[in-house]
């Protein structure tokens, strides 16, 4: 039940983020979103513990900052994973600047639905 109730959160998250991000664009569908959704957290779930600790000094220089970095990077890997269901629009710069907001934005809303509907 956790893992659907987390496919959910990140379902919602990733179509908030393209509501507000104009060069994140996710397909329409649900199924489409679902996807996405699960992609991203096998990204998240295989991926990211061993980019979090390759990159573990930096992070703490930084004080936990290049946290973000690291989640913009999972969602540049969901979307090139994903091919049409997600994409960022624009130049290298550009792209690499929405995703590192809608990195923030679907941190705060999955922290905010987590919040929520926990147990």
């Amino acid at each position: 039940m956790k893992l659907v109730l987390r496919i959910l959160i990140n379902a919602v998250a990733l179509w908030i983020t393209a509501l507000i991000l104009p060069n994140i664009d996710l397909t329409a569908n649900i199924g489409g979103i679902l996807i996405v959704a699960i992609i991203f957290g096998l990204v998240n779930a295989l991926i990211r513990p061993f980019v979090r600790l390759l990159a573990l000094p930096i992070t703490i220089l930084t004080l936990g900052l290049f946290t973000l970095v690291i989640n913009m990077l999972m969602l540049l890997i969901t979307a090139g994973i994903a091919g049409d269901l997600l994409s960022i629009q624009g130049g290298l710069l550009e792209r690499l600047w929405y995703a590192f907001l809608g990195s923030i934005i679907i941190s705060i809303v999955s922290t905010v639905l987590s919040w929520i509907l926990s147990d």
